[in-house]
């Protein structure tokens, strides 16, 4: 019984690997770190659980509705599909391989690192001012390559995206924010 139970887990984490983000098609929930296990639950059932890359992040349920179908079409259910969000997204959760993905679609990768590993045991919410770090440099034109660029505003496509441009190539492309 229990191979059984090895193999659809298996299975799943396999079915999953492909689906695509809603937002940005040319990577996978898994490469962008909003699919964070499949495991198998006291009841037995599969449980997927997803974490958004932020609170409000309005794609979630469609990830959960696309998470479902694709279950659905493996045959592997039955299966539950949970959110949390603790520990909190981070763009450190993104593969190398999803960064050169963003890159060759148009939008710049986050720089740097935010320096969060993920936490599995409950952390105390702790207050206390942070030193103000220090500013990032502007990001690479996704077409050009150029480091002369210009943020254009906060927010690009998604509140998780800011609007730069190029003042080489004067191409806009979106910067997926690092936090």
């Amino acid at each position: 019984m229990q191979a059984t139970a090895d193999h659809a887990l298996e299975r799943a984490w396999e079915v999953l690997e492909s689906v695509p983000d809603p937002e940005i098609p040319v990577v996978s929930i898994r490469e962008l770190g909003i699919l964070r296990d499949v495991r198998r639950a006291d009841d037995g059932q599969i449980e997927v659980i997803i974490t958004p890359t932020y609170s409000g992040c309005p794609a979630m349920s469609q990830i959960a509705e696309d998470v479902a179908h694709a279950l659905d079409a493996a045959a592997l259910a039955p299966y539950r599909i949970a959110t949390t969000l603790t520990p909190a997204w981070t763009t450190d959760w993104i593969t190398d391989e999803a960064r050169e993905k963003l890159r060759a679609y148009g939008i710049a990768p986050p720089t740097g690192n935010c320096g969060f590993a993920p936490q599995s045991a409950e952390q105390p919410i702790t207050f206390i001012a942070k030193p103000k770090p220090k500013p990032l440099p502007a990001p690479a034109c996704p077409h050009c390559g150029s480091q002369h660029t210009e943020r254009l505003a906060q927010f690009g496509s998604t509140a998780c995206k800011a609007l730069y441009r190029c003042i080489d190539c004067r191409e806009p492309f979106d910067y997926f924010k690092p936090y």
